[in-house]
């Protein structure tokens, strides 16, 4: 690592991400931002070796008019840095509160049931044999069905092996997760079969450690792979996906999309059932993996057909956990994955 980093604060990075990942962490998009941050240092402040407030507020100036999440992306990890550098007792400018344009909370995109229907029969019927990617067209089906049945995240769904994936007792062991938290997840009945029929296609001379949904050359399913060939099941199915979306919209329909959409219509097959949520919501987070229980709380709101029935039946037991905001009849909570 120390021969990717070149400025003043060379140490001083590669000894914040070494803390990050010791901690369990990934803290790759974050290296990779201050990799950005470096090479800026080593353009405008060659000879830098104090993280002083010029240079911070020019990276801040850098991109102006950027969307409030993309900047914060790109300075929350320079901040961690000049906290780093606090905490060994040096000089570093921390940016304070209130210099960013406040962040306007995001609203993810949950498919309908008709959408779902109908992105599946595109997937199923509109991936087409790849001669670069022979095993496409039976790998795309399980996969995206994977996302949507289980709601995992792309990367716990890509990286997975053959040893992962138990067929005789329909459980997916997920190793490559969000702070390396290993946790294992029961497949339904028919996604079972489903996993039974596509591995007998696939598999039959696989080893262990084989990418249970090899892409090209064999190796796992890239996310950058996995992103364009949704954007051609949505175009094909009808479904709009816009792009790039302004402050304040309903995001477009993604890969994460699936997962949001998996969360909200457990939580609303539950209230259906009559079943509390109370009891239901801490399994749901064990299930998709959220290290908090504000994450998975925070889907309720996404459910608004039936948010009137989820404050009836919880505001009373779980109104100290939850905060309700009565004037838009939301539930306060921007932070999930």
């Amino acid at each position: 690592m120390n021969n990717i980093y070149y400025s003043g604060f060379s140490e001083d990075i590669i000894g914040l991400i070494e803390q990050k990942q010791t901690l369990g962490y990934k803290y790759k998009s974050q290296a990779m931002m201050l990799k950005r941050f470096d090479q800026f240092c080593l353009k405008n402040y060659p000879n830098a070796t104090i993280l002083d407030k010029e240079i911070v507020l020019h990276w801040v100036a850098v991109n102006r008019g950027e969307h409030p999440s993309t900047q914060e992306t790109r300075l929350s990890p320079l901040n961690e840095l000049a906290r780093y550098i606090v905490r060994k007792g040096e000089s570093a400018y921390i940016l304070p509160k209130g210099v960013l344009a406040k962040k306007v909370k995001y609203t993810p995109y949950i498919f309908s049931d008709e959408e779902i229907k109908r992105l599946f029969a595109t997937i199923d019927n509109g991936c087409l044999f790849c001669y670069e990617v022979p095993l496409r067209h039976i790998v795309m089906p399980i996969f995206f069905r994977l996302l949507y049945c289980c709601g995992l995240r792309v990367t716990e769904a890509r990286l997975l092996k053959v040893q992962d994936v138990d067929l005789e007792r329909g459980i997916l062991t997920l190793t490559q997760t969000k702070l390396g938290k290993c946790r294992q997840i029961p497949l339904s009945l028919e996604l079972l079969n489903h996993f039974r029929e596509y591995s007998q296609k696939v598999h039959v001379f696989s080893t262990p450690q084989t990418w249970f949904f090899p892409g090209l050359k064999n190796n796992p399913m890239t996310s950058q792979n996995i992103n364009r060939n949704l954007r051609r099941f949505l175009w094909k199915a009808g479904i709009s996906h816009h792009g790039r979306t302004k402050v304040g919209e309903r995001g477009a329909p993604c890969v994460h999309s699936l997962r949001h959409t998996f969360a909200v219509n457990c939580l609303r097959k539950w209230m259906q059932e009559g079943k509390d949520p109370n009891a239901y919501l801490p399994i749901l987070q064990a299930y998709m993996g959220h290290t908090y229980y504000r994450d998975t709380a925070y889907y309720l709101h996404l459910s608004y057909d039936l948010v009137q029935d989820i404050r009836s039946n919880i505001e009373q037991t779980l109104g100290a956990i939850i905060p309700f905001n009565s004037s838009q009849n939301t539930i306060s909570h921007e932070k999930y994955d």
